[in-house]
C-alpha cells in the first residue's frame, strides 16, 4: 500500500440507523490496509441525490436489498490519500497521484454475463453498492456521507478534469452519467426531432442542456418551481410547461400537445419520479416515438394502468436506463469541462452543508428548497 499521509484511525459519517429519522454522526474505523486496486479518499464533496432521499424515506426498499445501518451517499468525490497495489492509475489509464480527485462507481463483478457478455456492468448480479452497504463491517466506509471513503477494488474510478469544479464533478457523479447513460440508450437527437424531459430536478435540468448540446430541434421541459424551469430555460430549453399552472396530468399532456399543433414529440424522457409520468409521457409521444424511462422506482403503490395495446399500435420504443458504469462518469465529466463556459453547472449546486447537516440537507431538498444539496465533510470554506 502507498501513501504520504498518516491514515486516520476513524472517520467522521452520518449514518442512517432508522428511515425518516435524523442522521446520526458516528466515528467509523478507516481501513489501515487495503486491498490490491482499492483506494482510500478523503471526501471532498457530497451531493445529495434523490436516491438518498428515497433510501432516508425507505421508498427505496423495493429497488435493492438494505442492511441498516447505513452511510448514504454515491455522488461524491474524494482526494485519493492512499493506493492499494495497482491502483496507481484511473480506469482509462491515466496516472494518478496523491491529493487528484477522482468520482468512482459501484463496483461490478466483471465476471457476470451482464458484466462479461451483455457489457451491461449497472446489470451485474453482484454489485457491491455505495450507500446500500452495511456499515458495521469493513471495509466500512461505504457511502459518500463521510470524512472518507474506501473505493472497492473492482470500482470504475476517473480522474476529474482539472477544469471542472469539485460541486459540479460530484453532481455529474450520479444524475448527468445517468442521464449521459440515458440519452446513449435512445440513440442520436436530430434536429428536427422534438424532445420532451419530464422534470426539472437536477436528472431533467442536466437532460435539457444535454439535449440542447447534442442538436435537439426544440425542447419542452416539464416541471416546478419556477426557479428550476428559469435554470431549464438557461440551459436550451425553448418551452417550458409548469406543474404548477398545469397540476393535473390531462393538463400537462394538452399542454404539450398545444404547443405541437396538436401532435406528439418524437422523443420523451421521465427524469421526474413522479408516480402519473408514465402514463403521461405514453399521452405526449407521436406514432413511432421513443421513450426513455429513468425516473422512476419500483415498491408498493408505484402500479398505475396501462393498455399494451396502445404502446403496440403507436409502435413505441420504450426502454429504461439503470444508473451508469465509469464510462457514462467520463464522458459526463468531459461534457461538463467542454460546455462548462455555456451552462453554469454551479447553478444546480449553490448551497453547502456541514455532515451534521446531512438531516437539513435531505430534508430541503424533499422540499424542493434545494435542487442539489452538497456535503462538505471538512467544512464548507473553499469548495
Amino acid at each position: 500500500m502507498t501513501t504520504t499521509f498518516d491514515i486516520p484511525k476513524t472517520s467522521r459519517a452520518a449514518v442512517l440507523t432508522k428511515h425518516s429519522e435524523p442522521l446520526e454522526i458516528r466515528e467509523i474505523p478507516v481501513p489501515q490496509t487495503l486491498e490490491p486496486g482499492a483506494l482510500l479518499v478523503r471526501i471532498e464533496a457530497a451531493t445529495v441525490c434523490g436516491s438518498d432521499l428515497h433510501l432516508w424515506d425507505g421508498s427505496l426498499g423495493g429497488s435493492q436489498a438494505l442492511d441498516l445501518p447505513v452511510i448514504p451517499g454515491h455522488e461524491m468525490v474524494g482526494k485519493v490519500i492512499a493506493f492499494g497495489d495497482g491502483a496507481e492509475r484511473d480506469t482509462f489509464g491515466t496516472p494518478l497521484e496523491i491529493g487528484d480527485r477522482i468520482c468512482f462507481t459501484h463496483a461490478s463483478c466483471n465476471q457476470c454475463d451482464h458484466c462479461r457478455f451483455d457489457n451491461q456492468p449497472t446489470l451485474c448480479t453482484n454489485r457491491q453498492y455505495y450507500m446500500f452497504t452495511n456499515c458495521e463491517r469493513p471495509p466500512y466506509l461505504v457511502g459518500g456521507f463521510a470524512e472518507y471513503a474506501y473505493v472497492f477494488p473492482n470500482s470504475g474510478r476517473v480522474r476529474v478534469p482539472d477544469e471542472v469544479e469539485t460541486s459540479w464533478a460530484s453532481a455529474a457523479s450520479c444524475a448527468l452519467r445517468t442521464v449521459v447513460h440515458s440519452f446513449e440508450r435512445i440513440g442520436k437527437m436530430n434536429p428536427w426531432e422534438t424532445v420532451v424531459i419530464q422534470g426539472a430536478g437536477p436528472l431533467g435540468l442536466f437532460a435539457t442542456a444535454l439535449a440542447d448540446h447534442l442538436g435537439a430541434g426544440r425542447i419542452i421541459t416539464i416541471g416546478a418551481p419556477d426557479n428550476r424551469l428559469a435554470i431549464a430555460k438557461q440551459y436550451g430549453a425553448t418551452d417550458l410547461v409548469s406543474v404548477a399552472e398545469h397540476p393535473e396530468p390531462e393538463d400537462r399532456i394538452t399542454a404539450v400537445r398545444d404547443l405541437l399543433g396538436g401532435h406528439g414529440a418524437e422523443v420523451v424522457f421521465e427524469f421526474s419520479g413522479a408516480r402519473t409520468a408514465f402514463t403521461e409521457g405514453l399521452g405526449m409521444i407521436k406514432e413511432g416515438g421513443r421513450y426513455m424511462v429513468t425516473g422512476q422506482i419500483d415498491g408498493p403503490g408505484k402500479e398505475v394502468p396501462v393498455r399494451p395495446g396502445f404502446i403496440t399500435r403507436q409502435q413505441l420504443t420504450i426502454m429504461g436506463t439503470w444508473s451508469g458504469h465509469i464510462a457514462e462518469y467520463r464522458k459526463a465529466l468531459e461534457f461538463m469541462k467542454n460546455t462548462h463556459g455555456k451552462y453554469d453547472f454551479g447553478a444546480l449546486v449553490p448551497n453547502r452543508y456541514r455532515l451534521d447537516q446531512a438531516t437539513e440537507a435531505l430534508t430541503r431538498m424533499r422540499a424542493q428548497e434545494d435542487i442539489k444539496p452538497m456535503l462538505v465533510p471538512h467544512g464548507t470554506e473553499g469548495i
